[in-house]
């Protein structure tokens, strides 16, 4: 588990110890160096750059990881309308070594969202549910009734002590289980009016970096500059 304090995104690298396959969730353009270094470092073999959506609060680090490991694919759900060499679904799985990444499609925070399962033992849940939060639903597609439903029935229908690592945490919290947000989530745990209710008049501010994120991570983080 890796953070990027500027925009308090978690990036995740999963390895096979025994074949040494990789897979790394969320990078961060920003952070490209020190997650390369950590891969090579553990001479690992880099799969797949996964993200779990299209972020509008940090430009991704796919593009450059591929540019450092030639084999490495980047990876986004069908739904999601952006570039990637690997397009997955619902149900399929994304294999590394002797282990499997289970794709739940969660949309709600936006169209392509997708939750990420090892085992039925961890998940990878995004920007859909963070610690006793979730995603905003007021742009990039959102519905607060769509990511109701896709918590509820993606993620907290997971075993109770499955551990759910969020895409964001903003209080410096790392983990959490699904037992936890089925009863401590502030959100999640409303009937579903009152959480749409709140998550339409919640008026937060316009994301800092979105302007800047879209347009780059729409084509696996590649940035113009033609400008510069």
């Amino acid at each position: 588990q890796l953070f990027e304090k500027e925009s308090s995104t978690y990036t995740y690298l999963l390895a096979d110890k025994k074949t040494k396959e990789a897979v790394i969730i969320d990078p961060v353009l920003e952070t490209v160096e020190r997650d390369s270094r950590l891969v090579q470092q553990l001479e690992l073999k880099l799969l797949y750059a996964v993200n779990t959506h299209v972020h509008a609060d940090h430009v991704t680090g796919s593009s450059r990881l591929k540019d450092i490991f030639p084999g490495c694919k980047s990876v986004l759900s069908e739904a999601s309308g952006g570039k990637a060499d690997h397009y997955v679904d619902d149900g399929e799985e994304l294999r590394f070594g002797n282990f499997a990444l289970e794709v739940r499609k969660t949309p709600g925070h936006t169209n392509g969202c997708m939750t990420l399962v090892l085992s039925n033992a961890v998940a990878f849940t995004g920007d859909a549910l963070l610690i006793r939060g979730c995603g905003r639903t007021d742009f990039q597609q959102g519905s607060a009734e769509t990511l109701y439903y896709s918590v509820h029935n993606k993620i907290f229908t997971l075993p109770d002590d499955c551990l759910l690592y969020p895409g964001h945490d903003y209080t410096g919290q790392t983990v959490t289980t699904v037992e936890e947000e089925k009863k401590l989530n502030s959100r999640l745990t409303k009937p579903l009016p009152e959480f749409v209710e709140l998550m339409n008049n919640l008026n937060l501010p316009y994301p800092k970096q979105i302007d800047r994120a879209l347009p780059a991570n729409l084509i696996c983080g590649i940035q113009d500059t033609s400008n510069k």
